[in-house]
């Protein structure tokens, strides 16, 4: 068996802006052409509408639950006070879709569940998204061991850097000092330069009569509008950092900074559109690392 492609751990606050959802719904056309899998989903936002939401969009693109695979558990931070639910989390949570989120006890550990799904990556085989507070990283720092695991398992870390991921700056403080592997910092201006066109939601999205990004799109604003795509140009770095879309910063103790290259953005945006707008294919295979012989 060869090696899979890149596992992703994406962990944002969902449902609090639009650019999470486009960023999943891309991490999810990466994974259906064979560049990416998605490895857990979590969200630091302390709302069970935020994890219901996640799960849709989970669902929606993976065809779970079917017959050989179960679902992806949604991991769900409680360590804040209870967010307020935003209007595209509620109008997606209002519809039909599927999904098995009723009650808290129906979410996972976030810290637990990404610790896990890297345990059972090849080594340098993952990369991690956080487009949100630290919270969780945070959170995973502090297990025993996890230090050792991450720097085995990760290659970088990319993150987004805007007023909602300093909302807990004790943990983003931690996570910048204690890190083992390279971090990557996109700045909230890079995602601002490079909107997704909202033209789009009309014209690549027609496909499904019963959507749920675009009914969140929909409902997050009036329309028409272009929604600045931080979380997505986080996630395209990560698995596309080859691609040149953005310039680079050099490296300085171990971290290194995205910045917008106005010469790549129609190229960003089209990668954007036609990921995001991806028919769902199913699940992936899971892989685990062959046990080491004795």
């Amino acid at each position: 068996m060869g090696r899979p492609s890149l596992g992703v751990v994406f962990d944002a606050d969902l449902g609090n802006t639009i650019d999470d959802a486009l960023a999943l719904a891309m991490l999810f056309g990466l994974q259906g052409k064979g560049e990416a899998r998605v490895l857990s989903v979590s969200t630091t936002r302390s709302s069970l509408k935020s994890a219901i939401f996640a799960d849709i969009l989970v669902r929606f693109y993976t065809g779970e639950p079917n017959t050989f695979a179960g679902p992806i558990p949604i991991g769900l931070s409680l360590s804040a006070a209870g967010a307020a639910d935003t209007p595209m989390v509620d109008a997606v949570t209002a519809k039909p879709y599927p999904h098995a989120i009723a009650k808290m006890n129906d979410t996972a550990d976030p810290v637990a569940l990404i610790r896990n799904a890297l345990s059972a990556q090849f080594d340098q085989n993952a990369v991690v998204v956080l487009a949100g507070p630290a919270t969780n990283l945070a959170g995973l720092l502090s297990l025993p061991g996890a230090r050792d695991l991450i720097a085995q398992k990760v290659k970088f870390l990319a993150m987004a850097s805007d007023a909602q991921s300093a909302a807990d700056p004790g943990a983003l403080q931690r996570l910048t000092t204690e890190w083992p592997t390279e971090i990557v910092t996109v700045p909230a201006a890079v995602g601002d330069a490079v909107p997704f066109p909202g033209a789009s939601i009309d014209k690549d999205f027609a496909w499904s009569t019963a959507h749920p990004l675009v009914d969140a799109y929909r409902a997050n604003r009036s329309m028409p509008y272009d929604a600045p795509a931080l979380a997505m140009a986080v996630a395209l770095y990560a698995v596309r950092p080859q691609e040149s879309y953005w310039k680079l910063s050099a490296p300085a103790a171990r971290q290194r900074t995205l910045a917008f290259d106005a010469a790549q953005k129609d190229r960003i945006q089209q990668a954007y559109t036609e990921l995001a707008s991806t028919k769902p294919v199913g699940r992936v295979q899971r892989f685990r690392p062959p046990a080491k012989k004795d």
